[in-house]
């Protein structure tokens, strides 16, 4: 028996099918039509299911001699769709980088505080959560907003098109600005300040509870068999974290993508209330009694990307039209030792601050200024460790994952700067077999997460520091100190 975890994003959707016993059966991603979108920061739900059927339906074939028994979803934060009572889609999936509302949101926040705001919900405020959205809709489209049953996060979304329920776990419902860390329910004290009913926000549960099984006709149409159970999922980041195998305190998961994100998971700690000061937001991982904070910077393989589109134009081309990566390429030009450079990358909040590179000169290799930018977006993150042990969040240890944990270069880059051994997870689509885990643990295939973890997510290959350049990075972190600004707590641009 198989099971299946679906990841959706706000640009494309991905279904991993994983046998029980261990094997990858499939792992189809899918992307979906831009075109379609009818706002620049509204989805429409068509193609949304368009590309998550043609996924799932894939992902089902190719699995058809392991049957699959259950699927979970993991899937972005803060968009919502306005369902009616009958279930039936009322307006496009509002994205989390739409701005609308900010001011509704300052407002709530200046009436509870700053700090009790972030006690309540453990989030540093900012315009990319849902709060903001149901905000505007109230005063905006008030008849919308009136015929609004439930505004369903996207998981939720698409397990009501599947034909189970919109339920919300607590991962996922951090995001919102509406959730109480303590209570573990809706906090009634946000929503009257932004004069919000709370009978608009999904049922809420534990990530890991059945929440129904596929209906007979959607099943017939995606190559399903009959009663495969919906299990509930949760927030990307939390999914990404399980199916890395970050399952206890001391570990961290390390998503090496466009962006970069450093979520160690931890248990509550003395200190846990010095993270508004440092910046930090908090949220429930999928996995019970563990907690999750996330340190990134958008600036990660992105840099790679503009140095191959800006700076290497022809090559890319080239590389494109033999169907190589020349970003690997690239990546295997990076010296072995530290660079003589100092970068500073940019940073987008409260707006964007260019960034700065320090130690150019005529006899400076091209894989010496790519792994030089690199070395400034590792030594962020190494700053962001230090603030996190401040707090009494330590790590032990890595888990790789994202398209940069291909590269062995930026690996062992990765455990130079922070001083930590960095494993690599066998695949990279580790937010997808964290939902798949999760279906494991729903459907009684296995008895906790923490089992599921150890029988299907373990690391391929270990990066160890290196003293000697440890040591280099460690003193060139010191020199940053003074570059790298101090947290801006009250603002949090970033989008789901």
């Amino acid at each position: 028996m198989s099971l299946m975890g679906l990841d959706i994003g706000t640009n494309g959707c991905r279904a991993l099918v994983v046998s029980q016993r261990g094997p990858i059966l499939a792992n189809v991603g899918r992307a979906y039509d831009s075109g379609a979108t009818s706002a620049p920061c509204e989805l429409d739900v068509r193609p949304i299911w368009a590309a998550v059927s043609s996924a799932i339906k894939e992902a089902a074939g190719r699995a058809s001699k392991d049957p699959i028994t259950a699927l979970a979803i993991a899937s972005v934060g803060e968009a919502i769709t306005p369902l009616s009572r009958e279930g039936t889609v009322l307006a496009g999936c509002l994205l989390g980088h739409d701005p609308r509302g900010s001011d509704n949101l300052a407002r709530a926040v200046e009436r509870l505080g700053q700090q009790r705001f972030h006690d309540i919900t453990g989030r540093v405020p900012g315009p990319s959560h849902t709060l903001s959205k149901l905000c505007w809709l109230r005063e905006n489209e008030p008849d919308l907003y009136r015929d609004t049953w439930r505004f369903s996060l996207v998981g939720g979304l698409v397990a009501h098109l599947l034909g189970g329920s919109t339920q919300c776990d607590y991962s996922l419902a951090g995001g919102t600005l509406c959730f109480d860390m303590r209570q573990k329910s809706w906090s009634r004290d946000v929503l009257s300040a932004c004069s919000v009913s709370p009978a608009k926000l999904p049922e809420l549960a534990t990530a890991g509870t059945r929440i129904g099984t596929v209906a007979p006709r959607i099943a017939h149409e995606l190559g399903l068999p009959s009663q495969v159970g919906i299990v509930l999922g949760g927030h990307d980041l939390a999914c990404n974290a399980l199916g890395a195998g970050v399952v206890r305190n001391g570990l961290a998961a390390l998503a090496l993508g466009p962006s970069v994100h450093l979520t160690p998971a931890f248990h509550a700690v003395p200190l846990v209330s010095m993270l508004l000061s440092e910046g930090l937001s908090l949220e429930y991982h999928v996995v019970p009694d563990l907690l999750l904070t996330d340190y990134y910077m958008r600036a990660g393989g992105a840099w790679v990307r503009w140095f191959a589109s800006r700076l290497t134009p022809l090559e890319q081309r080239e590389a494109t039209r033999r169907g190589i990566s020349l970003y690997r390429t690239l990546l295997e030009e990076m010296p072995e030792e530290p660079t003589g450079l100092l970068v500073v990358p940019p940073r987008y909040e409260p707006a964007l601050q260019p960034g700065a590179i320090q130690g150019l000169t005529l006899e400076t290799e091209r894989g010496e200024l790519i792994k030089g930018l690199l070395e400034g977006i590792m030594l962020h993150l190494g700053a962001g460790q230090e603030r996190l042990e401040r707090i009494g969040v330590s790590v032990e240890r890595y888990r790789a994952t994202g398209g940069g944990a291909r590269s062995d270069a930026w690996l062992q880059l990765c455990a130079d700067v922070l001083d930590r051994p960095v494993e690599r997870i066998r695949t990279e689509h580790t937010a997808a077999l964290g939902a798949a885990l999760l279906a494991g643990v729903g459907s009684g295939a296995f008895g906790s997460l923490r089992e599921a973890a150890e029988r299907l997510s373990w690391p391929e290959q270990t990066f160890e520091p290196e003293p000697r350049r440890a040591r280099i990075y460690r003193q060139r972190l010191e020199q940053l100190a003074e570059l790298i600004p101090t947290p801006q707590p009250a603002v949090d641009q970033r989008g789901s």
